[in-house]
């Protein structure tokens, strides 16, 4: 059986998936809803939005990512930071795969990423669980319904939760296993019900064919100016560091959240949705987030709520620290419906010291710019990944190592060319710890992130005095209008000047040994920048 709109040529039996149970085909909002409560998924909440948990896996499980290692990637994947998987283990883990789900319910969508037609991905997502299937329906992007009859599908996901792998048989690490075959086109996902696992695998996959065409492909949110999309910011970071809360700015339209490319026409969302963090969400500091939650059929992961109210609990981590919410674009009320930007004017890229280092903005030359963008200093926060319990320092390239299939330099040549050519301003801004390090100081204030923000972004901040920075060399505003200027200096706001300089010399002791990897691919200039 199947319902909704499919291309007649191009059914899961063309693609040698037979035997299946009901299949239903491109599915809209209320429909999978439905479905998803008839199944026992998860409870309506208030609004009609959909409130699921997703079991034991709260978070990606990186380690258990692997990439098939055929003939036509051998030469293109960063193989110390992928996991390598054999074709014939692959094609063992697919056909018992597709003997698991013999009789099973699935549910199809046909999407694609990349909101510029020129470089968009055509994708087939078939998954066990229909909230799953609603889920991806937000986050990327939807074909016209008189399209769908011609669907053609680049790639094929098969996201199932009830099969468990069986690493000397799949040649994997446990029952968990999230698998990509560029060559046959696949990407397999087993034992895990974290719908994050999908979405990552798409950008995983946008991250290794744009670069490939000279496209830049990038771990950022994304706004412009209102009546002005040349004045593009984009947003680097991991999770945690503020991507989403700080592109979702009511004074400027959201391009994107999370994902996007940098072409030759400018900048593009890869998603048609938003993936929002929200333990302890404020609807003060971020309204417009706060607002999705109680609208329908935004998915609800992982919080608890009362069980006659429906009334969520944004403090509770119960479950885990990674609660989050999915809703399609369109319910932010600035959001471009185009999802199309401009070349970036300006160049953000967030972390989240757990040091207490960083100052809380600094503005970076462009082989400072490229040295923070191969480092990607952060602190992975507590939930992102199975377990994260608490903020961990960490470099991870790029501002995404866990999706990037090629080696860093790839990425960074493509920023460092591409600022090059477009003049844009590259900014470091901390938005984690201040006064001390995790466990002593306190987060920094998003209201002072906010407006440090807006002073960079309409160039205000560049009329400021600027110091440079005794650790990094990068230049720091001295004052700024209404921001305490001890907050500027890092080490004011430590009560133990000693212990802050001891801990500013361990910080940059970890940047050059994690750096030490990239001095043979990297200019003069920016071997200059990392040691200096």
């Amino acid at each position: 059986m199947s319902i909704g709109r499919v291309n007649p040529a191009n059914r899961l039996e063309d693609q040698g998936i037979t035997g299946l149970g009901a299949v239903h085909y491109n599915l809209i909002e209320p429909q999978l809803v439905q479905a998803a409560l008839k199944r026992g998924e998860g409870t309506l909440g208030k609004g009609g939005a959909f409130l699921c948990t997703t079991g034991k896996h709260t978070g990606r499980s990186p380690k258990d990512k692997f990439t098939v290692r055929t003939p036509d990637v051998e030469e293109t994947i960063w193989w110390e930071n992928n996991n390598p998987m054999s074709p014939e283990a692959f094609d063992v883990l697919h056909a018992d795969m597709l003997a698991h789900l013999k009789g099973r319910e699935v549910f199809v969508q046909d999407l694609y990423g990349g909101a510029d037609p020129e470089h968009r991905l055509d994708v087939r997502v078939i998954t066990e669980l229909a909230w799953h299937s609603l889920f991806i329906r937000h986050m990327l992007r939807r074909p016209g319904r008189h399209e769908l009859g011609g669907f053609i599908n680049d790639f094929t996901i098969i996201n199932c939760p009830s099969f468990k792998a069986n690493p000397a048989r799949h040649g994997c690490r446990s029952e968990t296993v999230v698998a990509m075959n560029y060559a046959r086109k696949l990407i397999l996902i087993g034992n895990s019900a974290y719908a994050g696992e999908i979405k990552k695998g798409v950008f995983t996959l946008m991250n290794y064919i744009l670069p490939g065409k000279g496209i830049m492909a990038m771990h950022c949110s994304a706004n412009h100016a209102v009546g002005d999309a040349g004045d593009t910011a984009v947003f680097f970071g991991l999770s945690g560091t503020g991507k989403t809360t700080l592109s979702a700015d009511t004074s400027r339209v959201l391009i994107g959240d999370d994902e996007h490319g940098w072409s030759e026409k400018g900048t593009f969302n890869f998603e048609g949705g938003c993936y929002a963090k929200t333990i302890n969400l404020s609807p003060v500091a971020e309204p417009e987030i706060y607002a999705t939650t109680a609208m329908f059929g935004t998915v609800v992961e992982n919080m608890t709520f009362d069980a006659e109210t429906l009334e969520l609990d944004f403090a509770d981590n119960s479950l885990t620290d990674n609660t989050r919410c999915a809703y399609p674009l369109h319910y932010i009320s600035n959001a471009s419906e185009s999802s199309l930007g401009g070349h970036p004017r300006n160049i953000i890229m967030l972390t989240c010291d757990a040091f207490g280092v960083l100052p809380p903005i600094s503005r970076l030359t462009p082989a400072q710019a490229m040295y923070h963008f191969l480092s990607g200093f952060t602190s992975k926060v507590a939930g992102t990944e199975v377990g994260i319990t608490e903020p961990q320092p960490t470099f991870s390239t790029c501002f995404g190592a866990p999706f990037m299939p090629r080696r860093p330099e790839a990425y960074g040549n493509l920023l460092r060319d591409k600022v090059a050519a477009h003049g844009a301003t590259c900014w470091l801004v901390n938005t984690g710890w201040t006064g001390g390090a995790y466990g002593v100081g306190k987060r920094m204030p998003i209201k002072a992130t906010r407006a440090l923000l807006t002073a960079a972004l309409d160039g205000s901040l560049n009329d400021t005095s600027f110091r440079r920075d005794a650790n990094f060399g990068f230049e720091v505003p001295v004052s700024v209008h209404d921001i305490d200027s001890r907050l500027l200096n890092p080490r004011e706001t430590w009560a133990d000047k000693a212990a802050y300089d001891a801990q500013a010399a361990k910080l940059v002791a970890m940047f050059a040994k994690n750096f030490a990897q990239y001095l043979p691919y990297i200019d003069a200039g920016v071997r200059a920048a990392a040691i200096g």
